[in-house]
């Protein structure tokens, strides 16, 4: 596949500049990181060294050590001025940052000039690692899933087939087989994801809990369920304060989120029933829809599925434009989103087929003056724009 996503350039230019920063390249499973490095290769004309740390024994530490020091080997013998060095799946090998921190220094302590790239897929294992390690030795460029934007740019997809099949690009060409392409997203991108990426990551000691958890958020995506009763539906034994930690460890995955509502009491925003959202609505329709051309005419149902993937987009812009999200409900009245960024506040109602618009705006505005309040569909931004926009403009 020839196209190249928005980060592409920002990757190049790094790449070309003066050695400064190990420069980390993190986000879900097949979001084209890899693709997008490999690209980047091709264009970049100095001397590369390309490692992969999959199939690697993840307790052979100095699998690291012996790659950096032939590299350094070739440099020396090629006499490169300077070069550049990746490692792809760097999180799959324990105590990774302690390694990769001692030999960055003793680079910048011998005035080497070889700059690194890490990729990984698993958020929780990288952002340890960085934050534990590697604090201010490091510049994160996140890639999150495909927007509407990338996936009409690369496939040609509309609105109505993004906001359904969701944004995995490996899963584009599937989307005309509904049984095919249910299978790739479960058992090629979603067992992986939680199965490695998760679970043997995590110390989840009730891995059935968990995989069964991420399940019935995927199909409650925009749509409230109490721990307590999400525990009903859950054949494994556990409690509440696990699925809590569960849903957590989920949301830093980038897979699935449990909202908090809307509070001016910290206390009451964690204590609220959870909103579950996932970050791509692939996960919903592959756990919940029937079929593209059924669910698409019924207009409750298509309403669910909208608001669904705004929740979604809205999620994979928070954490590089700073802000976080929430939903907000008293009694019937309802505010689809809520997100707060250093202190300004903005409702989003979402207004589609699923139902007319509602008194929770005029409320929620009333009880808490925000910034702005937005209705997004009908009489309000339309889909096709919110989708291709940037949330900060909102602000």
């Amino acid at each position: 596949m020839k196209y190249r996503r928005p980060q592409y350039s920002e990757v190049l230019e790094r790449m070309n500049e003066p050695r400064k920063f190990i420069q980390v390249l993190a986000g879900p499973r097949q979001v084209g990181k890899s693709t997008l490095i490999d690209q980047v290769l091709a264009e970049c004309h100095l001397p590369h060294y390309l490692y992969n740390a999959d199939g690697i024994d993840e307790n052979d530490t100095d699998w690291i050590r012996r790659i950096w020091e032939s590299v350094r080997i070739q440099m020396d013998t090629k006499k490169q001025k300077d070069a550049v060095l990746v490692i792809d799946e760097i999180h799959k090998i324990k105590r990774w940052s302690e390694i990769v921190k001692r030999e960055w220094d003793a680079d910048t302590h011998n005035h080497r000039p070889l700059k690194l790239f890490l990729l990984g897929s698993s958020r929780l294992m990288l952002r340890k690692g960085l934050t534990e390690s590697l604090a201010g030795r490091f510049e994160l460029i996140r890639l999150g899933h495909w927007t509407l934007q990338e996936m009409g740019d690369a496939f040609g997809w509309n609105l109505d087939e993004w906001i359904y099949y969701g944004g995995y690009p490996g899963s584009a060409g599937l989307i005309k087989e509904m049984r095919r392409w249910r299978k790739y997203i479960k058992e090629s991108l979603v067992a992986p994801a939680v199965e490695k990426d998760v679970i043997l990551t995590s110390n989840i000691y009730r891995p059935a809990l968990m995989k069964q958890l991420f399940e019935l958020g995927c199909s409650y995506s925009a749509e409230l369920l109490s721990l307590t009763k999400a525990l009903g539906q859950l054949q494994d034994a556990g409690n509440v304060t696990t699925l809590s930690s569960y849903l957590e460890i989920l949301n830093q995955s980038n897979l699935l989120a449990g909202l908090q509502k809307y509070a001016n009491d910290e206390a009451r925003r964690y204590q609220s029933v959870p909103k579950y959202q996932v970050y791509n609505n692939a996960l919903l329709t592959a756990y919940k829809g029937t079929s593209y051309e059924k669910d698409r005419i019924d207009p409750q149902i298509w309403g669910r599925w909208v608001e669904s993937a705004v929740g979604a987009y809205l999620l994979g812009e928070a954490e590089e434009e700073g802000y976080k999200v929430y939903y907000w409900r008293e009694r019937s009245d309802e505010v689809d989103f809520v997100i707060v960024r250093q202190g300004e506040t903005i409702a989003l109602e979402v207004k589609s087929g699923r139902r007319g618009m509602n008194s929770g705006l005029p409320k929620f505005c009333a009880n808490f003056h925000p910034k702005r309040a937005l209705v997004i569909g009908t009489d309000g931004i339309p889909f096709e724009d919110f989708f291709r926009m940037r949330i900060e403009d909102l602000f």
